[in-house]
């Protein structure tokens, strides 16, 4: 069967995720692709994404997988396949034959996500669903120097997700830079695979360094605690994007 991988940018803002909910809940990114290539090819198929986004989250870099019993050209699995998939914000940006022994998830050696914080007083408008509003300026140099704490290999139990499946908390953390750029810090990460909510709740943590409630030390101290009562707000999925998956 000819195996295809696509290169997928969407928006999740209307999305109940990445991933197909048993019990339907509302659009998923995975089920709207799968359907447009039901529509031009007749073909039911099972889509494997490189991450399973959550509700809200976006991503220019998402990658995935699935076969067909006829071969069809990756330009036409692309063209057909952003028709069917309008109006909805997802699109695909390119398709290629692999072989057989290629897991869009599996095969991944890194994934890199970024998180943008918006701190200016007035809150945003033409980017509100794709960051993180926080109307106090915060201290990007003590978060990133704080952040450098968290990298390596720990139990990130305090920054995973009570719902994770993941079968151990045990997570090599290959980078975590933050930036400022005006208004906006920039949260740089990348890790061969993260828990369930791993970024969003490090960055949560993050912002109580850089508006001084917690010091470095405090947010060391919440990792080895392994406890996820030890961990500060999670923050929201909107500023939160998959930008590339290595292979």
């Amino acid at each position: 069967m000819p195996r295809y991988k696509i290169h997928v940018e969407y928006d999740g803002t209307p999305f109940v995720g990445w991933q197909r909910q048993a019990d339907w809940a509302g659009e998923s990114v995975q089920g709207l692709i799968e359907t447009a290539i039901l529509m031009f090819t007749g073909e039911r198929v099972t889509l494997k994404g490189a991450g399973r986004t959550d509700a809200g989250v976006h991503a220019t870099g998402q990658v995935a997988h699935f076969d067909l019993e006829t071969p069809v050209r990756p330009g036409t699995i692309r063209d057909a396949g952003n028709v069917h998939l309008r109006p909805w914000p997802v699109t695909i940006v390119d398709a290629e034959a692999v072989d057989d022994g290629f897991d869009a998830r599996f095969s991944a050696r890194r994934r890199h996500y970024v998180y943008r914080i918006f701190d200016r007083r007035s809150p945003p408008t033409l980017e509100r669903h794709l960051v993180w509003h926080v109307p106090k300026r915060l201290d990007a140099e003590a978060m990133h120097a704080a952040a450098q704490r968290l990298l390596g290999h720990h139990d990130f139990t305090t920054f995973r997700s009570t719902h994770c499946q993941s079968a151990s908390p045990m997570k090599t953390l290959d980078q975590l830079d933050l930036r400022r750029t005006g208004d906006e810090v920039r949260v740089e990460t990348s890790a061969r695979s993260f828990l369930h909510n791993q970024v969003r709740s490090m960055v949560g943590s993050l912002r109580k360094v850089g508006d001084g409630s917690w010091t470095s030390d405090q947010l060391f101290a919440a990792l080895k605690a392994a406890d996820r009562t030890a961990c500060g707000p999670v923050a929201p999925p909107g500023g939160l994007c998959l930008v590339r998956v290595d292979y």
